[in-house]
């Protein structure tokens, strides 16, 4: 599980997976600007959906984590009409590299504290 300060982005466009580290590293630039260098991973999905790269900055350098699935496909979230991309927690990233469909999974609402009356 990942700290709840790491935020993952998943871009809703198929990417060129040939791309590199300064590839992916120019669309992230241009999509969440700064973000980059803070530590977020951005995932980025194939046009055939059997392949997935993970971009983040560690250490004073860029990490890229490559996966293919050798049966099925990635189950892409829901995206919005106008979406480019989704922002997901790491149990959705969890679920989207073992292939499970998030959409048809259904998450409990999370637990938050009653807060007190000022009184």
């Amino acid at each position: 599980m990942l700290p709840s300060s790491v935020r993952v982005y998943l871009s809703a466009e198929a990417v060129d997976l040939r791309r590199g580290h300064d590839g992916l590293a120019a669309l992230v630039r241009r999509q969440w600007g700064d973000a980059l260098y803070e530590g977020h991973l951005f995932v980025f999905v194939g046009r055939r959906l059997d392949r997935c790269k993970i971009l983040f900055w560690d250490r004073g350098g860029f990490v890229l984590y490559y996966k293919r699935l050798e049966r099925g496909r990635f189950r892409m979230p829901p995206v919005s009409k106008d979406g480019t991309a989704v922002e997901m927690d790491s149990t959705g990233l969890a679920m989207l590299l073992y292939g499970i469909d998030v959409a048809r999974v259904r998450r409990p609402e999370p637990w938050r504290p009653r807060l007190r009356p000022a009184a």
